[in-house]
């Protein structure tokens, strides 16, 4: 039995308070962006790239995207002038993505800009960081799921573990 699937109520189903919380907060993040014409995704890069220079390959690790996915993405910013992109001399096929000044400066305005943010997530736990770990652990196990279903694994050929005797 899927967890939430016992009811057809969709305030009772916690695919759908995933779905919703997550779609509210990207329209949240959309006005907050707006006076810097940032999508989401563009905030993402910048907000890796402040903690230093990434691969194209790591940055979609990182964010879990595809390349045909980040790359159109830095482009944009690069167009912008907020990254720059540099071929690796030992190996060509390799892309290196950096700030540069105006995009340090951005992300600067910007974080600052999504502080007003916070106290949404703040009032939604009292323990932030207990909310994050289960964010984190319902993401990792929907990406080892997805990936077992492409696979050719199904859902009856899964064993199944409860969370709580995973933990250590």
């Amino acid at each position: 039995m899927c967890i939430g699937m016992t009811t057809s109520r969709l305030n009772e189903l916690v695919c759908f308070a995933i779905y919703s919380a997550a779609n509210s907060t990207s329209q949240a993040y959309r006005q907050v962006l707006a006076p810097w014409n940032l999508t989401y995704p563009q905030f993402l890069v910048l907000v890796v790239l402040s903690d230093g220079d990434r691969t194209v390959s790591a940055l979609g690790h990182e964010l879990g995207l595809d390349s045909g996915t980040v790359s159109p993405l830095v482009a944009r910013l690069e167009a912008r002038g907020l990254v720059r992109r540099e071929r690796r001399e030992s190996d060509e096929r390799v892309v290196t993505v950096a700030l540069t000044t105006e995009g340090r400066s951005t992300h600067r305005a910007v974080a600052d800009a999504v502080g007003c943010l916070g106290p949404a997530f703040v009032e939604a736990s009292s323990d932030l960081p207990e909310l994050l770990r289960q964010l984190h652990e319902v993401t990792h196990n929907m990406r080892q799921l997805t990936t077992a279903l492409r696979g050719g694994v199904t859902l009856a050929d899964r064993p199944r573990t409860p969370s709580h005797k995973r933990r250590k």
